[in-house]
This record gives structure tokens, sequence and C-alpha cells, in this order.
């Protein structure tokens, strides 16, 4: 199949190139060509490939000329895009295939895991409340019979190229202090929930929805099925790297957003609530597979960035401060109750 890739070079997009090239099907990339990522199909050196998104008229005419059996658009993130997508592809192209996000879902969540049926309005963040009016932009358009579109949802992908999360947002500081044995600030008491899904994974489900017609019209997760509380996430790193086990300094997720608003703007929107996603879907229809266990996934991006130096200081971060003042806190506060 002829596969145009609105994206290509992205992290879960890179994995999305290379497997659709594996597998022997046609790949075209329309990109900005600001990176120079390895994949086995050349970035655009052609202004006719290469350009933003949002120059309408220019992707309207890369799909023209390269009449693709299907899109996958990796870089579509309100209602304006996507209804100028809609129109850019739909008379050149019938099969769409659109990257969205599980934060589309209303949190907290009704109950775990959650189906694609959940609710998703009020959504959890401008980024979810953004991705979830695109999505109605799709279905409509499929309704509406102008293009067979395939909506995937996944979670926290990591992979080769990005970093791993923690209570702070991406920092690789995280995993210097993970090595050495220095205490980990961990939102809450750390029994909340979290599955992180390796970018190979995800792309996946994305080489199954192109190559699955029939899964047109619907929605999938795509998501971990290695769901641990966060507890039990920053063990599993340092058993990866063979570290310490770590020291958990526990803090309120309340506490930590008003202390330092600047670096939990992720915690707010995402890690302070405890989910699981009902992945059985994709598993059916795409054959979703979760095959990269999250210690060997962690190995293999940690060895990613040694290799490429980004690695940062244990120093860096907020952590040190938060700990000590937590510390002090919890004493007084012991002291002040006879303890």
């Amino acid at each position: 199949m002829d596969v145009f890739i609105v994206g290509g070079t992205g992290l879960i997009s890179t994995g999305i190139t290379r497997q659709l090239d594996d597998r022997g099907h046609d790949v075209t990339l329309f990109t900005r060509g600001e990176t120079d990522p390895a994949v086995p199909v050349p970035v655009p050196d052609s202004d006719r490939f290469r350009g933003d998104r949002d120059d309408t008229e220019r992707l309207s005419a890369a799909v023209r000329e390269t009449a693709p059996d299907c899109v996958i658009d990796m870089v579509c993130f309100d209602a304006d895009q996507a209804r100028e997508a809609v129109d850019a592809v739909a008379p050149h192209c019938d099969r769409y295939v659109f990257c969205s996000t599980v934060d589309v879902y209303h949190r907290p969540v009704a109950r775990n895991p959650v189906p694609e049926s959940a609710r998703r309005y009020p959504n959890v963040s401008d980024y979810g409340r953004n991705k979830a009016s695109a999505e109605d932009v799709f279905f409509d358009a499929h309704e509406a019979g102008r293009l067979d579109v395939t909506i995937l949802r996944p979670w926290n992908t990591y992979g080769e190229g990005g970093s791993l999360v923690h209570t702070f947002g991406l920092g690789t500081e995280y995993l210097a202090r993970i090595r050495d044995g220095k205490p980990i600030v961990v939102h809450g008491d750390g029994t909340g929930l979290w599955g992180p899904c390796h970018r190979d994974d995800v792309a996946g489900a994305f080489v199954g929805a192109v190559e699955t017609p029939e899964a047109a019209g619907r929605a999938y997760n795509v998501t971990s099925e290695e769901t641990m509380a966060w507890n039990e996430y920053h063990r599993t790193v340092a058993d990866a790297l063979d570290a310490p086990d770590p020291e958990l300094v526990h803090v309120p997720t309340d506490l930590l957003s008003e202390a330092v608003p600047d670096e939990t703007g992720m915690l707010r929107d995402h890690f302070q609530y405890s989910t699981v996603f009902d992945n059985s879907r994709a598993k059916q229809v795409l054959d979703f597979e979760y095959s990269v266990a999250f210690e060997t996934g962690v190995r293999r991006v940690v060895q990613w960035l040694d290799e490429h130096g980004e690695v940062a200081s244990a120093d860096a971060g907020p952590s040190d401060a938060v700990v000590e003042a937590w510390r002090e806190a919890s004493d007084a506060f012991l002291d002040g109750m006879g303890r």
C-alpha cells in the first residue's frame, strides 16, 4: 500500500515509518524537514513534500500527487486543523488514521478499565479538549462519507529518542538520581496507577489500522498492558539500571502543585489520576500486542540517552529543594504532635 504520513519523524511516527517499510509498504512523509531521524525512507528534500501541516494548499497538493491508499495524521491537535485536513485529503484519498490520545477522557474516570465509550467532556486539559474536538470533526467526516476514519488513542508512549516521565515531568536528571541513589519525589502515596507503552508496540497498532480497512469508524485505546503503581514504576526503573532500591519521598500532590507549579503541569493534568485503559478492541481488531516489557524498554531508552549524552546532572530540577523542605515540615509536624 501507499501510505502518506503527516509527520513521520516523531517518537511514535518514527516507529510507524520503520514498521510500514519493513512490511513492504511505500511510505511518503510530509514534514517540515527540521529533524534527521533514523528512518528507512528519505525525509523530503523536495518542496513538494516538505511543509507545515497548516499550509493546507501544500498538503493537498502533496496528497493529490501521491494518491495514497491511506493517510496517517500524527500532528493534528485541534478542530480547525482537523477540518482543514478533511478538506485537503478527502478529494484524493479515502482512508485516514488519526493519532489522538487518552487525554480526551474525562478525569477522574467513572470506572476502570476505561473503554473507548467512556465520557470525554469536560476534558482533563486543553490538550485533551482540543484532541477531542478534532476527533469529533473526523467522526463527522466519517459519518458524512467523506473519509473512512480510524482513531487511535495512545497513553504514555516512550522510546528511544525520548525520556521517561516522573513526578516533575520528563527531565532526565531523574535517571541520574536513580543511578546515584538520591531521593526520588513521588506524588501522593505512590499507589496511583500508571502504564507506559513502548513506541514500537504503539506503532504496531497504527500499522494494523492501515492494514485493516474494517477498523474504520471507531476509536481504539492503544496503551500499556503492564499498568503499575508509581512506587513500582520507580523501582522498575532502578532495577533496569542496576541501581540501588530508590528512596521514595512521598509528598501530597496538591502541595507539590502549589510549591513548584512550573514543574508540575504534567502532574496536575495527568499523573495524579489513577487509570487503566481497556485495549481489548485494539487487540481484537488491530492485532495490537504489548511486547516490550517496561524494564526492557527502560534499558533501551537509557542506552540511547547515554550514547547521545542526554542525561542531565542529578542536581538539576527541584527535587533536592522539595525533599529538604518536606522533611523539615514533616519533622516540625511530628514535633508539634509530641512525636
